[in-house]
């Protein structure tokens, strides 16, 4: 007997995120962190150096930047090529993986760029009240 494995839109609704065990989570942790969705946008249609990236990526610590590639390259949005060279040479590009989950969210991201001054303004009115 065949398994039939529903449409899209039905297997989200059932809404496996919402399960405290569902590896999905941790995923989404990752990939909607600040600095992972700047780095996506950084790398966007570019190799950068570790310290390249760190500087347009303005007031991400070192540490941060490190962990939040570790974390990218581990799964699979990242890739990290080092060359034997000295000082080390270690550039950083999007996969195809990692180019497809920016354009989700970029999408986010220009949402919240267009929609700034509502969300000040809500701000603002929520502080006066």
């Amino acid at each position: 007997m065949q398994k039939i494995t529903p449409p899209l839109a039905e297997r989200l609704q059932r809404g496996e995120l919402l399960n405290v065990n569902c590896p999905s989570r941790e995923v989404l942790k990752r990939v909607t962190s600040r600095w992972a969705v700047l780095v996506m946008i950084a790398l966007k249609s570019e190799t950068l150096r570790f310290s390249e990236l760190r500087r347009k990526i303005g007031g991400v610590s070192e540490r941060m930047l490190a962990q939040t590639l570790r974390y990218m390259e581990e799964d699979g949005f990242v890739a990290r090529v080092a060359y034997p060279v000295v000082p080390p040479h270690v550039e950083y590009h999007l996969t195809p993986l990692g180019q497809e989950v920016r354009e989700q969210v970029e999408g986010l991201a220009d949402w919240l760029e267009s929609n700034l001054p509502r969300i000040l303004a809500q701000r603002h009115t929520a502080d006066d009240a």
